[in-house]
């Protein structure tokens, strides 16, 4: 995995679009990059209304629905272990992709605390997440405990 995407909804849309071209027109496709997807949707609304799909050049999604809280609010879905645990198999699972895709609505809280895992997970320098946005606390701190504790056998 060369790099991790944090995008809304709709620049997701878009992004997975450039790798959209006609039948049989191959040569008008604007991006051949490969890419998994992590599509973070609201459960209030029962999600946005679309799902990714595999593809030829998307290889691989994973679709969790949760709210962006940070603790425990009535008619709302705290985001799990569970979770957390569906997460980290998703991001071994698609190592070989070239882009990690990951969305929620506005791609400022939730789905910036699992791209800001997801750069640590995998060796990187996240603190540009931290330090231009406010990722879900919450989230992070989940995939954070979940993936000490897999790494050490727990």
């Amino acid at each position: 995995m060369k790099r991790v995407l944090v995008r809304s909804v709709y620049d997701a849309f878009d992004y997975v679009m450039e790798h959209y071209y006609p039948a049989g027109q191959k040569e008008f496709v604007k991006r051949e990059d490969t890419y998994a997807v992590i599509s973070i949707q609201d459960t209030h609304t029962g999600g946005f209304g679309f799902e990714f799909k595999k593809t030829e050049y998307c290889k691989g999604v994973i679709t969790l629905f949760f709210d962006d809280i940070v603790r425990p609010v009535d008619g709302a879905v705290l985001f799990s272990e569970l979770q957390a645990r569906e997460i980290l198999d998703f991001i071994r699972a698609h190592m070989d992709v070239e882009t990690l895709l990951v969305h929620c609505y506005g791609g400022e809280s939730r789905s910036r605390a699992v791209g800001a895992f997801a750069v640590k997970m995998l060796g990187g320098d996240n603190s540009a997440y931290f330090k231009t946005g406010h990722p879900n606390e919450h989230v992070y701190e989940t995939l954070e405990a979940v993936w000490i504790d897999s790494v050490m056998g727990i």
